[in-house]
C-alpha cells in the first residue's frame, strides 16, 4: 500500500540531499520535529545583502519522504527570498491537504502527489520547508 510512496524518484532524492552540514555562525537556525514520527530537520541560514538565501545547510534525520523534501528544498533555496520560501511551504501544505491541485512553483514538489492520501506522512514532508521559511524570516529580523 505505501510502496508507491517510496518509489525510485523519492529514494533518489532522499539519497542526494545537498548542503548537509552545520554553520558555525548562522544568522538563524531552526529545528523542526514531526510529533508523529520523530523526523527532525535543522536548518542554518545566512542571507546576502538583499535578504536572499546565501547559505542554507541542513541536518536531516527523517524518513525517505522527509529526506526527499529536504533535497528539493535545498537544491533550489539559494537565492530565494523569505517570501518565496514561505510560499513554497504554504503551497506544499495546501497541496498535501488537498486544498489545491498543484504544489505551486517550487520545482519537483508534484512528486509528493501520492502522499496526499497518507496524512500521517505530511508533517515529515513539510519539515524542511517549515524550518527554512522560519529561518529566513528570523534572519530578516536579525
Amino acid at each position: 500500500m505505501t510502496s508507491a510512496l517510496y518509489n525510485r524518484d523519492i529514494l533518489r532524492l532522499a539519497a542526494s540531499i545537498p548542503h548537509q552540514r552545520r554553520l558555525d555562525a548562522p544568522q538563524a537556525s531552526v529545528m523542526k520535529q514531526s510529533p508523529v514520527c520523530g523526523s527532525r530537520v535543522t536548518v542554518d541560514l545566512v542571507t546576502d545583502g538583499e535578504g536572499r538565501v546565501a547559505e542554507l545547510p541542513d541536518r536531516v534525520r527523517a524518513c525517505a519522504l522527509g529526506q526527499a523534501a529536504a533535497s528539493l528544498m535545498g537544491a533550489h533555496a539559494i537565492g530565494r527570498t523569505p517570501e518565496e520560501l514561505a510560499e513554497a511551504r504554504d503551497g506544499l501544505a495546501e497541496f498535501l491537504a488537498g486544498r489545491r491541485d498543484d504544489p505551486g512553483a517550487w520545482p519537483g514538489l508534484a512528486i509528493f502527489g501520492e502522499a496526499r492520501r497518507f496524512t500521517a506522512r505530511h508533517p515529515s514532508i513539510l519539515l524542511a520547508f517549515e524550518a527554512a521559511a522560519e529561518a529566513a524570516a528570523r534572519a530578516r529580523g536579525a
